[in-house]
């Protein structure tokens, strides 16, 4: 469909999908309608906060620190985990991309609402096609909760929020319009709210965008002149996310987790590159560097929140630790 209508934003129609198979054990409309519900209201956020704060940058700080910590504070409950990280990663690139006076950003909301209505169908149909056997009490979710522990829960909170904040800085001060993966690949990285687990992921994704790149650029290096082919380029496509579908699927965390990187680094650029119309090659090549330098940085960053949440605890006084049973 991105092929066919030609939208510039259509990663969205593929990885939201993606996220939402690979995260869900069984057909459950509450998890559609909360995903379109997130992506709806943080977009209205968005716009009002970038309409009417934008000329003040310090009251605009202030209302996307808010906004943040919400949907961090979100991600710790498995009832708001998909509202919460949808609204961060959603959010974040609207906030990036509004920021640039030459920037539609209604246009871009409406993609990204298109691509939440999208989900929908896509997800019904690979649910009525693949139907996988599941146990009676299995939960529908299969994204691990995060610590129960009040105060874990405040640390973590802390941690992504402050990586959060840094990196919506950084974008903002920064010229990186152009960017969109590697602040993608930046936020990725706080699903697990944790210094073990964000620094596990970096690993993870860097695997998997080299891999994701290498299949993208031996699809353009192969048909070559014939990218222009509807019908090769989608056959291409298809052949090279049916691997790394697989991974996708399977049990094992870190391949699952490589399997999402390598579609996202496979989609992006792809996606943004309908053919006839521009050459993906120099595209994919900036991707890889831009995401293994911001892999590097926010690994960096997680790094220095830690520490800085381990040796100020006077934050945390009054919230104790639960204690540890048997």
């Amino acid at each position: 469909m991105c092929t066919l209508f030609g939208w510039s934003n259509g990663m969205f129609g593929t990885l939201l999908p993606l996220f939402i198979l690979s995260n869900l054990n069984r057909w459950n409309w509450g998890m559609f309608i909360q995903l379109f519900i997130s992506v709806v209201w943080v977009s209205i956020q968005v716009a009002l906060i970038v309409g009417f704060l934008q000329p003040y940058p310090l009251l605009m700080t202030v209302a996307v620190g808010i906004l943040l910590l919400f949907k961090c504070h979100a991600m710790h409950y498995k009832a708001s985990y998909l509202y919460g990280y949808t609204g961060l990663l959603v959010g974040s690139i609207l906030l990036n991309f509004g920021s640039y006076a030459t920037f539609d950003l209604e246009n871009f909301i409406v993609g990204v609402w298109v691509a939440a209505v999208m989900v929908v169908p896509i997800c019904a149909l690979a649910f009525y096609l693949f139907p996988d056997p599941i146990e009676e009490h299995a939960p529908i979710l299969k994204v691990e909760g995060q610590s129960k522990d009040p105060r874990e829960m405040l640390e973590q909170t802390a941690l992504g929020w402050m990586v959060a904040m840094i990196v919506f800085l950084i974008f903002e001060i920064g010229t990186l319009n152009d960017s969109l993966s590697a602040q993608a690949s930046m936020l990725i990285m706080l699903s697990p709210m944790t210094l073990v687990g964000s620094l596990m992921m970096a690993r993870i994704r860097i695997i998997g965008t080299l891999a994701g790149c290498a299949s993208a650029m031996v699809m353009q290096l192969v048909l070559y002149d014939l990218y222009e082919n509807p019908i090769l380029y989608i056959l291409s496509f298809a052949i090279a996310s049916g691997y790394f579908c697989k991974w996708l699927a399977s049990e094992n965390p870190a391949r699952k987790g490589i399997g999402f990187s390598a579609m996202a680094a496979l989609t992006i650029p792809i996606t943004g590159a309908i053919p006839g119309q521009k050459d993906a090659f120099f595209a994919i090549l900036y991707r890889v560097s831009s995401i293994v330098v911001a892999v590097i940085i926010t690994s960096l960053l997680i790094w220095v929140c830690y520490r800085l949440i381990k040796l100020f605890p006077v934050f945390f006084r009054g919230v104790e630790r639960e204690e540890k049973s048997g």
